[in-house]
């Protein structure tokens, strides 16, 4: 079984990658673009199975098969739901919403092994009856969010809950969570995929630097050229800054 990701975000990826190492899948080839696709898959045998981003850099995926004529099954992974019933036009074995939970990805690699004969035999005509796409469609959308995070401390995990969170910051190419209790933990994410994995209800993206937790703020002040500053209850080592591009989502956001 050959298995290939494609998705622009390679941190996201690499957790991807990860999560199906644990189901003992391997995964031979990362693409990142639509036209690093085009050209791979016009160049190279196509594998058994794709794990698809449907938003990539250059443009929709949907664009990758408009070029060339896909063999593989696929299971779509992405942050928004539009485009679900156009990706079950395709060799769509299954469709998950990010942050991706590993027991739907177990469900859905499951799926695929189960069709596995008939893919190999008509790789062209893998099509999804009308009751399979209204099972798949029964468990609609519904994104669950992230609850808690794990971290390591030296030999030790230590499971951290977002009420436990002020802030997501970014520093030196590092992510970082700091909590009420004024300490800093690294995380294995970036400030992109924590926007994804996150309840935005309660969480905003400030800046480029920083996500804030609305129980977090404890004031708002005017800051130079339009901009505002965000002071938390122990965040000190940096300036909390909401963009000027952003202050007016950020005010929406704070109803």
């Amino acid at each position: 079984m050959t298995t290939l990701i494609i998705e622009d975000e390679k941190p996201a990826a690499r957790l991807l990658q990860r999560k199906l190492e644990k189901l003992n899948i391997a995964v031979e080839t990362m693409l990142h673009s639509v036209e690093e696709s085009v050209n791979w898959f016009s160049n190279n045998e196509h594998p058994d199975l794709i794990f698809l981003d449907i938003q990539l850099s250059d443009g929709l995926s949907f664009e990758i098969f408009e070029k060339v004529e896909i063999k593989s099954a696929i299971i779509f992974t992405t942050a928004y739901d539009e485009y679900a019933l156009k990706a079950f036009k395709l060799n769509s074995i299954d469709y998950l919403l990010k942050p991706i939970d590993e027991d739907d990805l177990d469900v859905a690699v499951a799926k695929f092994k189960m069709r596995l004969p008939k893919i190999e035999s008509e790789p062209k005509n893998l099509q999804l009856d009308f009751e399979q796409i209204r099972q798949m469609l029964s468990n609609p959308f519904e994104k669950s969010f992230k609850k808690r995070f794990t971290v390591k401390i030296g030999q030790h995990l230590k499971v951290i809950t977002t009420d436990e969170i002020e802030c997501f910051f970014s520093e030196n190419k590092g992510t970082y969570i700091h909590t009420f209790d004024n300490r800093n933990y690294l995380v294995d994410s970036t400030l992109e995929i924590l926007e994804q994995e996150l309840d935005m209800k309660n969480f905003f993206r400030v800046s480029r630097k920083f996500i804030v937790q609305l129980p977090a703020i404890k004031e708002i002040q005017v800051y130079t050229n339009s901009r505002l500053k965000v002071i938390l209850p122990s965040y000190k080592e940096d300036e909390v800054i909401v963009s000027r591009e952003k202050v007016q989502d950020f005010k929406t956001w704070l109803g």
